[in-house]
């Protein structure tokens, strides 16, 4: 039963919300060291080539720590895993499209949002496929190759066998890149709420603004409401 207060639902528990920042800190901690690791003659922001691999190790465990209770959590004590992160069929044939267009376009035209987020619907369609190939594709595959790179000489077989260590160090790097890119886009979306930022608040506070229901949206007649809500 989704817990309300006046208007407001609640829509990002406590562990959620930690999850989220620590997260945030540690993917954004790996990508300044990875950096300097990647272009030591160019970027020293952090000091020594040294300290730039061991602050990079040491966010690397943070983050995998971290998804693992992410994991945890949505798997065995919310048990809502499969129905937030999982697109459905409806998600997949229409509601996908649906959202794109709301994003570049009916957004800017004053138009309600086609999803409209509880507790047990987190994510529109469009989020739900983002987040299943980064949660469960890009984020597992980065960490391995991570603590694969990070334990060079046990693991030295296993590298042998996946195409060495220059491949594993490319497809870390390449991986690594594709997240960092996600990351401008995630900031971006999360500005698009009734204002700039009530999604931002939502992560802090928990809480987030109902929206109003405006009715089917199967046929084009999207129900206007100002972008701002007042």
């Amino acid at each position: 039963m989704a817990e309300k207060q006046q208007d407001k639902i609640y829509l990002q528990p406590i562990p959620v919300r930690i999850w989220h920042w620590l997260n945030a800190f540690g993917i954004i901690t790996l990508t300044v060291s990875g950096a300097q690791i990647r272009f030591p003659d160019y970027i020293t922001w952090l000091g020594s080539y040294k300290s730039a691999i061991y602050l990079h190790n040491t966010a690397g465990f943070v983050v995998a720590i971290s998804f693992t209770l992410w994991f945890f959590y949505y798997t065995f004590v919310a048990r809502t895993m499969a129905n937030l992160y999982v697109p459905k069929v409806e998600d997949l044939k229409s509601g996908i499209l649906r959202q794109v267009k709301f994003y570049f376009l009916t957004y800017f035209l004053g138009w309600e949002n086609p999803h409209h987020p509880t507790p047990d619907s987190k994510f529109n369609p469009m989020q739900k496929s983002v987040y299943l190939a980064i949660m469960f594709v890009m984020m597992p595959l980065v960490s391995l190759s991570g603590i694969f790179l990070t334990n060079v000489d046990p693991l030295r077989g296993l590298i042998v066998m996946v195409g060495g260590l220059k491949l594993l160090a490319g497809l870390h790097f390449l991986l690594a890149c594709c997240l960092i890119a996600f990351i401008p886009t995630h900031v971006y979306l999360a500005t698009l709420g009734r204002t700039p930022t009530d999604h931002i608040k939502t992560m802090w506070t928990g809480w987030e603004e109902e929206e109003g229901h405006g009715g089917e949206h199967g046929n084009e007649s999207e129900v206007k409401s100002p972008v701002t809500g007042s």
